[in-house]
């Protein structure tokens, strides 16, 4: 059966009360993202992920930027990865840095507007094989070759969830990316099967697999959101949900929604195009509470 991801669906799956707890009750968010030519990806995925209300930040990013990330989002705290001879991110000095962090975190978010390739897939290995009991979300990058650690995957128990458009879906599995837009859902159920983790299949149609074979689907917010940034943007809310406690498939079904409705929304007030990735994370807030208040 497949579960249809809308408002009524989602107050069957509500969100851990935050209560009068502190900051730390909500959980801390480990944003690993970004690069030289990209360093935004970190500052949107880190924005929303406090905007699905997790209590606190971290972000990893490339020490040339990280004072300018620092003052973008003075919300958070930056750590700085240093960086090797070609401006990039020593993969091997990194790991050093964040595994200790991930430990301390409630989960943990890798690859956002990382650069591609061999640096990318060895940092995602090695904080895969790490300590952390935290579940990860991981996005763009990250996901290259996935398949070829899939052990590394399966040994978190489901506590992983993937976020890949058709084209890094098509890399991880080792096919066309045709043959993934053909039919977006059997490419989905088999990457979740391989790596038994969760699958949020993006497109102009979002589906979520998990590794209990659970189906979600929706509809998709709008051709605006096929904007740059909003991948970065849809992976820190999941990431922000899960600190706060969420399970899993769940968390990625809000995410989904919550993006997606954000788009909707900003679409109604702006136009159906020409918005900006930046400005999805401020109408999250308001759904969780109309969601939550059944007034969507």
């Amino acid at each position: 059966m497949t579960i249809t991801i809308d408002a009524a669906t989602l107050r069957g799956y509500p969100l851990p009360d935050p209560g009068a707890g502190t900051k730390e009750a909500r959980g801390s968010a480990l944003v690993v993202a970004g690069s030289v030519e990209v360093p935004g990806a970190a500052i949107l995925a880190g924005t929303a992920a406090l905007r699905a209300g997790a209590g606190k930040l971290q972000m990893s990013i490339a020490a040339g930027t990280a004072p300018h990330a620092a003052l973008a989002v003075p919300e958070a705290l930056v750590v700085r990865l240093p960086e090797g001879a070609d401006g990039h991110v020593d993969h091997r000095v990194a790991a050093e840095v964040l595994l200790p962090r991930t430990e301390r975190a409630a989960a943990i978010l890798v690859g956002a507007g990382m650069t591609a390739g061999a640096p990318t897939r060895a940092l995602t290995a090695a904080l895969l094989a790490g300590p952390a009991e935290a579940p990860f979300v991981l996005d763009a990058a990250s996901i290259e070759g996935l398949c070829e650690q899939a052990e590394a995957v399966r040994a978190r128990a489901g506590r992983v969830v993937l976020t890949p458009h058709a084209g890094e879906m098509a890399r991880c599995l080792g096919c066309e990316r045709e043959a993934v837009e053909a039919d977006p859902l059997a490419a989905a159920r088999r990457a979740s099967e391989r790596l038994g983790a969760v699958v949020v299949m993006k497109g102009a149609e979002t589906w979520i697999v998990d590794p209990a074979g659970e189906t979600w689907h929706y509809a998709g917010g709008g051709v605006g959101l096929a904007t740059s940034g909003s991948g970065d943007v849809l992976a820190g809310i999941i990431v922000g949900l899960l600190a706060r406690g969420t399970k899993p498939g769940e968390a990625a079904a809000w995410g989904v929604f919550l993006h997606g409705e954000a788009g909707r929304r900003l679409a109604q007030s702006r136009g159906p195009i020409g918005f900006l990735a930046r400005e999805l994370p401020g109408e999250v807030p308001g759904l969780m509470r109309d969601v939550a208040a059944g007034t969507i």
